[in-house]
């Protein structure tokens, strides 16, 4: 589409800068361990890179390329200063205490320091992660530097230099971009029926907002089940449930449903917000919804997104759809850079209007040309970056 010479699609498809440190640790019980740790900056000629650090057992260096690329493309499609990166350790957080992990975390700080900071590499909390995570990383660059710098990373606590409405902007930018794509094909989101998979930290935000915003949230699941009702869920009551139980399996009022069967709903909005390559070459068949919103990153295989366009259903794409956790990241970043806070209400509507603005810009291409709003949402990210990297030029 784009008609990129070949020195550029290679330039654009190799990381700009790796890192592979070793994190030893002392366990509490006195014994030694030793983890490896990644940072990966994709590219940085649109600004310093962002994103997340993530702690699971299966993360390796070809995980965090590509998600370090993921990000580039992520942040270039809603239009932020930023490049991508990724960070990982593989470690099993659920396998050590909290100050085990306090000591990892500060661990590979320190030895990733040369390459992150406020206006280099921008970190975030990801799978394993969290706030308290982003406090250590903050805490232990600082203290390195001697005084507190807390730009160097985002979704950190309120207390230090936290955003407000970060924790729900994830799913507030999946329930725009839902919203934007169903008053583009005239249906209302009062009354529209929602399936959600996945009821964490993304699943279930978006959950609450969308019965705000006065859709019918019919069924959602997570790891052990799932929960249906064509008249819609109680999800203040499911909350309840959950925090009760630790699952929505169990919910009154409501029929059990497994995921598989959850994914073949008959709902206007289907929002796979739980884990990679759900809709494959099977599942992809079975999907009845109008529009699918990807909450998580890369719910959709290759095969299941052929299947999908074949049988026209729209999928608005992760790297559009789930963006809404970056563009806080970026509030979050400048709010820092200038010690000034923003209320909670600003940043609800500056991340309306970036997150609308976006998917306008993805969606007129996608018409223009004739192409899925995947096709037209990369081609928009990538044209952003190739044409910084053109306008930079090459050193020397």
């Amino acid at each position: 589409m784009l008609g990129l010479d070949e020195g550029t699609h290679e330039m654009l498809a190799t990381p700009r800068r790796e890192v592979h440190v070793a994190v030893p640790l002392r366990r509490d019980d006195g014994t030694s361990v030793l983890f490896r740790g990644y940072r990966v900056q994709h590219n940085v000629s649109r600004g310093p890179g962002k994103g997340g650090l993530r702690y699971h057992p299966s993360v390796d260096i070809d995980e965090v390329r590509a998600l370090a690329m993921w990000m580039t493309w992520k942040c270039a499609v809603v239009d932020l200063p930023y490049g991508g990166a990724k960070g990982g350790v593989t470690i099993d957080p659920r396998e050590h205490s909290e100050r085990e992990l306090e000591r990892v975390t500060r661990r590979y700080t320190s030895e990733i320091k040369p390459i992150i900071g406020p206006e280099r590499d921008v970190m975030a909390p990801d799978m394993g992660t969290n706030e308290q995570t982003m406090a250590w990383v903050m805490d232990t660059y600082s203290v390195s530097e001697g005084y507190t710098i807390p730009g160097v990373v985002t979704g950190k606590p309120i207390a230090v230099g936290g955003s407000l409405g970060r924790a729900t902007a994830t799913s507030r930018g999946v329930v725009h971009t839902a919203k934007a794509a169903l008053n583009e094909a005239g249906v209302d989101v009062v009354g529209a029926s929602i399936a959600i998979q996945g009821f964490g930290k993304v699943g279930s935000h978006a959950a609450a907002i969308f019965a705000e915003e006065g859709a019918r949230v019919v069924a959602v699941s997570d790891q052990y089940g799932g929960v249906v009702n064509r008249d819609g869920l109680d999800v203040d009551a499911l909350f309840t449930h959950v925090a009760a139980t630790g699952t929505v399996v169990g919910f009154e009022e409501a029929d059990e449903i497994s995921n598989h069967g959850l994914l073949g709903l008959e709902v206007d909005v289907l929002v796979p917000a739980a884990v990679e390559g759900v809709l494959d070459e099977i599942t992809a068949q079975q999907v009845r919804a109008r529009f699918v919103v990807e909450g998580a990153n890369g719910p959709t295989t290759g095969e299941g997104d052929t299947i999908l366009a074949k049988n026209g259903v729209v999928v608005v794409p992760d790297v559009l759809a789930n963006a809404g956790g970056v563009v806080v990241s970026y509030f979050e970043w400048v709010q820092a850079n200038q010690a000034y806070w923003w209320t909670e209400p600003e940043i609800s509507e500056r991340l309306e209007h970036r997150m609308h603005s976006a998917y306008a810009d993805v969606s007129a291409l996608a018409r223009r040309e004739d192409v899925s709003l995947r096709d037209a949402a990369l081609a928009i990210g990538v044209q952003r970056v190739a044409e910084a990297h053109e306008i930079r030029g090459l050193y020397p």
